[in-house]
Order: structure tokens, then C-alpha cells, then sequence
């Protein structure tokens, strides 16, 4: 009895040392960018998730080279892909890639741009910082 419990042992050993290596990797390698904390008004359309078009004005925060967060009063589906114009009239595509949080009615929304061109580059109006 005490050998099966001691193989029992090596073996959960082995499967946590093979399990390590995944966790730190994730979190080091998902920022493309730096996050500007500053807030711009943009205009939204799209599909929620009742299949209803809409176009809105929505607060774009946390703005960097890739995408945003947005404040919708909507309900819209992670994956999905809305339009996004900025004040300048600039419209670019961009898809929902999580809901960050929900509050009172208004979710929060992680987007980012479909297309990495210079019209992605160039959206916010702001340059930012080299990660390099």
C-alpha cells in the first residue's frame, strides 16, 4: 500500500512540472502595446446580441496601437465584429474580443482593430510609446 501511494506522488510531481511553464507565459506575451488612459468619443455600429442594428456614440478608454475598451448600453456578442469611426470620420473594422465589465446597464468592451494598416495606426490621432 505504501508504493502505490508513493507512485501516486511522483506522478502528481511530474504533471505539475509539466503544467508550470503554460501560466507565466500567457500574461508576458498578451500586451502589444502600451495602454493610453485617455478617453475619446467614437461613433459604433454594428449587431448586438439580439441581431438589432445600431449606430451610437460610445467613450472609447484605455486607447493603444491595437484597439481600445468601449462603453456600450448594448449587449453584444465576443467575436463579433462592429464599425468604429473616430471624431476625425475615420472608420476602421473592429471586433469585440472580451467583455471586460458590466455596470448599471453600460458593458465595458475589449476591441481591437481588424486590420493592423496605417489606418489602424493612425486611428487615435496619438502616437505611442515603442514597446521595444
Amino acid at each position: 500500500m505504501t508504493l502505490k501511494h508513493s507512485h501516486h506522488h511522483s506522478h502528481t510531481h511530474r504533471s505539475h512540472s509539466t503544467a508550470a511553464p503554460a501560466t507565466g507565459r500567457g500574461a508576458a506575451s498578451k500586451r502589444r502595446s502600451s495602454r493610453m488612459a485617455l478617453n475619446a468619443a467614437v461613433g459604433i455600429s454594428g449587431e448586438d446580441r439580439q441581431k438589432a442594428t445600431f449606430t451610437i456614440t460610445a467613450k472609447a478608454t484605455n486607447l493603444n496601437r491595437h484597439g481600445a475598451a468601449v462603453q456600450l448600453n448594448r449587449e453584444m456578442v465576443v467575436g463579433s465584429v462592429v464599425t468604429v469611426k473616430n471624431q476625425r470620420g475615420t472608420q476602421i473594422s473592429a471586433r469585440i474580443v472580451a467583455q471586460l465589465m458590466a455596470l448599471q446597464g453600460m458593458a465595458t468592451y475589449a476591441i481591437e482593430f481588424v486590420e493592423q494598416d496605417d489606418n489602424a495606426k493612425n486611428f487615435w490621432g496619438i502616437s505611442f510609446p515603442s514597446n521595444n
